[in-house]
């Protein structure tokens, strides 16, 4: 298998849709490859991509910092799923979004539009908020599954309520440090030479590097529920080392069995595109887990290029981390992920 999916990474950089990649498989709790391939960086100089280089997460953001915080204080008793969001956000519950609750926004079935452009206003977190406090609903709550950034900003902002510390500081108390992941974090400060490059910011008249590569998150001072995380490969195993161990590390019970298995339930079956909490599961509809994984399959995925995948049924998992977005926004990612799990879960 290790062979294949070389081949098939290098296929890849040769066509130019990745710069590069570091790919982590493990079955039944046994690592069967960790590598990387190709280059962490290309323009305006090429660098080799290394096993402990960083990469920003984007999206994964969502699985790996928000919806633990979230299941940490659901086990805690501090909040429930049908809690309003207006509950800990009176400013929220205007223009039709009184009845949305956490659940919504896990699932992302709030009604709210996907993603609005803050950034180009050069709005901080505060305004962003403010915005989406004022905001009309483009959907029905409840009805319809619209992935929509602005329910992971607000869940953000709920955390920083309930905990009444900083998002970023919980996350490293309660998740991180626990799990040894220390190389995980927002607004990371590692030598420049450790980090996989995105894209060409022409403020920077630069490629990004070490600075977050999602604009709205970027204008929040680099911290959001949404997207801003950095971490690696090692560390991203022993978040999923957790997540296949029932929540516990080393030892150590870091989230519950109970909120684990509810979070990769199917909230949304009355959608073609099904939705745990934070969590996306394997959907009738386009999976980027490929056609091999099992329909008890749950993952995500991040826009800079990066993905996680689990398969209960034969407890597998697969960690792929690139930098596609080096080479600008082009689509073949959406190719390459579902044809590389169909490789790798053809050998099961």
């Amino acid at each position: 298998m290790r062979e294949k999916v070389l081949g098939f990474l290098q296929q890849e950089i040769e066509l130019e849709h990745i710069p590069g990649a570091v790919i982590h498989v493990s079955h039944q709790g046994k690592v069967l490859m960790q590598e990387a391939i190709g280059n962490r960086v290309v323009y305006p100089e090429v660098a080799p991509m290394q096993l402990d280089t960083v990469f920003d997460l984007a999206s994964l953001t969502k699985v790996v910092s928000t919806l633990p915080a979230i299941l940490k204080l659901l086990d805690a008793g501090l909040i429930r799923l049908d809690d309003s969001v207006s509950f800990f956000l009176p400013e929220f519950g205007n223009e039709g979004k009184e009845d949305i609750t956490l659940r919504h926004l896990l699932t992302h079935t709030s009604g709210l539009p996907s993603h609005i452009p803050y950034f180009l206003e050069k709005l901080n977190t505060e305004q962003i908020l403010e915005r989406i406090y004022e905001q009309p609903l483009e959907f029905k709550t409840g009805e319809k599954v619209v992935y929509s950034d602005l329910g992971l900003i607000t869940l953000y902002k709920i955390v920083e309520i309930v905990t009444g510390e900083r998002f970023e500081e919980y996350l490293s108390r309660e998740i991180f440090n626990p799990l040894e992941m220390y190389e995980t974090s927002y607004k990371p400060s590692f030598e420049h030479n450790r980090y996989a490059a995105t894209e060409y910011s022409e403020e920077l008249n630069a490629f990004k590097v070490g600075i977050v590569h999602d604009e709205n998150t970027e204008s929040m001072g680099g911290i959001s529920g949404h997207a801003g995380l950095f971490s690696t490969i090692h560390d991203l195993a022993k978040y999923a080392q957790m997540i296949e161990n029932h929540g516990v590390y080393n030892g150590k019970c870091i989230l519950s069995e109970s909120g684990l298995r509810l979070a990769r339930k199917n909230h949304t079956p009355f959608d073609d595109e099904y939705r745990g909490l934070g969590w996306q599961l394997k959907s009738p509809m386009y999976s980027p887990c490929g056609d091999y994984f099992s329909n008890s399959t749950y993952g995500h995925t991040g826009f800079t290029g990066t993905s996680i995948w689990f398969d209960p049924e034969i407890d597998l998992h697969v960690i792929l981390l690139t930098n596609r977005v080096h080479f600008g926004r082009k689509p073949p990612i959406l190719r390459l992920r579902p044809r590389l799990h169909n490789l790798i879960r053809s050998h099961f």
